[in-house]
C-alpha cells in the first residue's frame, strides 16, 4: 500500500492517528495551525507542506480532524476548499466529530462531484488513537467502507459500518451523550462513598465488578490517585477536553430538540458542563467534573 495521504487537523487525536499512518510507511502530509504538531508528525516520519491544497490536489486520501461543524464545511465547501482541489477519484474521511446532518450536507456536496465520502467518527481516547485501537463508527457506501479498511485498521481495531451518510456521526453523538452521563454519574458516586469515608481505590473495585460497572470506572476514573494513567492523575491535562465535551452533548441536545426526542439526562449533563466550562475548566479533562462536585460535597473531598 502506497497511498499519499493528506491529514488536516493535528490535535490531541489527529496527531497521534497521523503518526500511525505514518509509522506504518505511508506517505503523510500533515497540516495544522499549530507548529509544533506538524514537527512532531514530521519525526514520526511524516512531511508537510507549505500549502495545504497544493497537498490535496496530490493526495489518493485526505483525513481530516477538526473541532466543530462549521470548521469541516468550511475546509470542505469553500472556494479554497477540498472539493475545489481534490483530484478525481481521492478518498476522503472526516473523522471530527460534528453534526450528522452537518455530514450529510458534506458528503452529498462531494458525491456530487464525484468523490467518495465517509463519515467516520472515533471513540477511544488519547490513549487509544495514540496505541492504534480506536472505535471507528463510519457512516458512507459500502465500498467506500471497503475502500478505507486499510487506512481505519491501522488507526483503530473495532471498525463499523453504521449506515449511510451520517449514521457515524449519530451513533458519536448518542456515545458521547451516554458517556458524559456516566462521567457524571460515577464522580457523583465517588464523592458519596468518600464523604463516607471511604477509600476511593477500594470504592471503584467494588463498583467495577458490580452492576454500577462501566467504562469510566474501568478505564477513566476520575479521581486523583485511583489509575496512574487516567487525566485524573495528571492534574486532568491532556484527554477529553471539558468543551469538546459540551460541544458534543451540545450536538445531542439540539438533535434531540430537532428530532422531538426525549434526552432529559443528557440536556442535564450539557448544562452541568456548561457551568464546569464557566468556571474556567473548559480546557480540562471532562473527567475534572469531579471537582465541581466537591463544591456540593460539605467539604469531605480527598
Amino acid at each position: 500500500m502506497s497511498a499519499n495521504i493528506v491529514f488536516i487537523g493535528l490535535g490531541n487525536m489527529g496527531l497521534p492517528m497521523a503518526q500511525n499512518l505514518a509509522r506504518a510507511g505511508l506517505q503523510v502530509s500533515g497540516h495544522d495551525l499549530v507548529k509544533s504538531s506538524v514537527e512532531k508528525l514530521v519525526a514520526a516520519g511524516g512531511k508537510t507542506e507549505a500549502d495545504a491544497m497544493a497537498a490535496v490536489t496530490k493526495a489518493d486520501v485526505v483525513i481530516t480532524m477538526l473541532p466543530a461543524s462549521r470548521h469541516v464545511e468550511s475546509i470542505y465547501l469553500g472556494e479554497n476548499g477540498i472539493l475545489a482541489h481534490a483530484r478525481a477519484g481521492a478518498l476522503l474521511l472526516d473523522c471530527s466529530t460534528i453534526a450528522p446532518d452537518v455530514a450529510r450536507k458534506v458528503a452529498a456536496a462531494a458525491e456530487a462531484k464525484g468523490f467518495t465520502m465517509l463519515d467516520a467518527p472515533v471513540s477511544g481516547g488519547t490513549g487509544g488513537a495514540t496505541a492504534g485501537t480506536l472505535t471507528f463508527m463510519v457512516g458512507g457506501s459500502a465500498e467506500g467502507f471497503v475502500a478505507a479498511q486499510p487506512y481505519l485498521q491501522i488507526m483503530g481495531k473495532a471498525i463499523y459500518h453504521a449506515g449511510g451518510s451520517g449514521s457515524g456521526q449519530t451513533v458519536k453523538m448518542c456515545n458521547n451523550m451516554l458517556l458524559g452521563i456516566q462521567m457524571i454519574g460515577t464522580a457523583e458516586a465517588l464523592r458519596l462513598g468518600m464523604a463516607n469515608g471511604m477509600d476511593p481505590k477500594v470504592l471503584s473495585e467494588v463498583m467495577s465488578k458490580s452492576s454500577g460497572r462501566n467504562w469510566v470506572l474501568e478505564v477513566y476514573n476520575p479521581c486523583p490517585g485511583v489509575m496512574e494513567a487516567a487525566p485524573s492523575s495528571k492534574n486532568y491535562a491532556g484527554g477529553f477536553g471539558v468543551d469538546l465535551m459540551l460541544k458534543d452533548l451540545g450536538l445531542a441536545v439540539e438533535n434531540a430538540l430537532s428530532t422531538s426526542s426525549s434526552v432529559p439526562m443528557g440536556a442535564l449533563a450539557r448544562n452541568l458542563y456548561d457551568i464546569h466550562s464557566k468556571s474556567g475548566a473548559g480546557g480540562l479533562d471532562f473527567s475534572s467534573i469531579f471537582n465541581m462536585l466537591a463544591k456540593a460535597d460539605g467539604g469531605h473531598s480527598q
